[in-house]
């Protein structure tokens, strides 16, 4: 590998260091009341509460729909980024040279192997000859590879350089909605204990002729009052997804500056001594062919000896062991005699288990039919029909 590269790779970790360096702010998880707020927050409150039409329900449903609908923008900008980041490539890259290099098989680097009918057919080069054609080929895929891995880098450093602007972006869209939750709970507040209230004087002080007329519209008030407190719950619901969406944000990152070190770590260590092992490599199997043809005849001699003693001591033990051995071994005696004793005592025990259940079974079932005798007892012994919604009749 070129100084060259390797003063990129250095560049690169410096890029790293500068970008872990920075530190985002942490999300609040308190929601500011706006009597406990400071000036200019109750009057960004407050200009949240003005979008609020307890007349218009479109104004109830679509409160804080802009701040939510940001939301969409920045998930969708999450999945792209995940979806097309190079961490992929950058793997396959890594993957690939180690293909490359244990691409070498055993048996290709044997000269003296008889070349198969295949081979000769197409005119295929002799073993060592093709190992110094690959090994010429390798090192051109480890310079490509190598570039290709600088060019997942520097991707790499610019995804991290999006997430702070992701992360930004996301955290302020999660400060917007508190404000959006605490403008709708204080118009709860003014309802609860102003509007409502005041449509339910107005409803007793109107007269006969106009009551129906009063009381439907404390009625479409109340219905509104919910509609603006479900929403407010929406906006808490999204509030939260927003904060667990921002340590992720942070894991992508720690992730990416994880694998920008690693592919730095394989330029500048790992594929310098790859190069050394494979040119090693061409040495030795050099070496290794001229003692090969020493060592087979002294190898032949001695396998010969060796082979032959071991076979018959071998042959030897297996016939003594035979001849010495019972018909039934005591151990498959024991253990079959063990076996069977411990068959008979689950087979008791397993019995008295389930005697004992259905006793359990029998006082339980005795138990819930007296409880559904009372029960139906108590039923007929009742006599108003008065439900859930006595009493809220309007009146004439």
């Amino acid at each position: 590998m070129s100084d060259t590269v390797r003063q990129k790779a250095a560049e690169s970790q410096t890029l790293v260091d500068e970008v872990t360096a920075i530190d985002l702010p942490e999300p609040s998880s308190e929601i500011v009341v706006m009597q406990e707020a400071d000036a200019p927050v109750q009057a960004e409150i407050r200009a949240r509460m003005d979008q609020i039409d307890m007349g218009d329900t479109n104004s109830i449903v679509s409160f804080g729909s802009g701040a939510q609908a940001e939301l969409q923008e920045i998930s969708q900008a999450m999945l792209a980024d995940v979806r097309n980041k190079d961490v992929g490539p950058a793997g396959d890259s890594l993957r690939d040279i180690v293909t490359t290099i244990r691409g070498f098989s055993v048996s290709e680097l044997d000269v003296r192997r008889e070349q198969s009918w295949w081979e000769k057919l197409l005119g295929r080069a002799a073993p060592m000859a093709k190992f110094t054609a690959r090994f010429e080929d390798v090192q051109g895929q480890i310079d490509k590879i190598t570039d290709d891995l600088l060019g997942h880098e520097h991707t790499l450093l610019k995804d991290i350089k999006s997430l702070d602007l992701l992360y930004e972006k996301t955290l302020g869209f999660y400060d917007e909605l508190a404000l959006y939750i605490a403008a709708g709970e204080e118009k709860l507040g003014e309802l609860d204990s102003t509007d409502i209230p005041a449509r339910e004087a107005a409803v007793q002080a109107a007269p006969e002729g106009e009551q129906v007329m009063k009381a439907q519209e404390l009625r479409d008030l109340r219905a509104a009052r919910d509609d603006l407190e479900r929403r407010v719950h929406d906006l808490k619901l999204t509030r939260q997804v927003t904060m667990q969406s921002l340590p992720s944000i942070r894991l992508v990152q720690e992730n990416d500056k994880s694998l920008v070190t690693k592919i730095n770590s394989t330029l500048v260590n790992t594929v310098p001594l790859w190069e050394t092992q494979l040119a090693q490599a061409v040495t030795i199997q050099r070496s290794a062919e001229a003692a090969a043809a020493v060592r087979d005849a002294n190898d032949l001699t001695n396998e010969l000896l060796t082979a032959n003693a071991a076979n018959l001591r071998e042959s030897n033990k297996m016939i003594r062991q035979e001849m010495e051995r019972g018909v039934f071994d005591i151990e498959a005696v024991k253990k079959a005699n063990a076996d069977l004793i411990g068959t008979i005592n689950e087979s008791l025990q397993i019995a008295d288990e389930g005697k004992a259940r259905r006793a359990a079974a029998e006082e339980e079932l005795k138990k819930m039919e007296a409880e559904l005798r009372d029960t139906l007892a108590a039923a007929k012994a009742r006599k108003d029909g008065l439900g859930d919604t006595a009493g809220t009749a309007v009146p004439g």
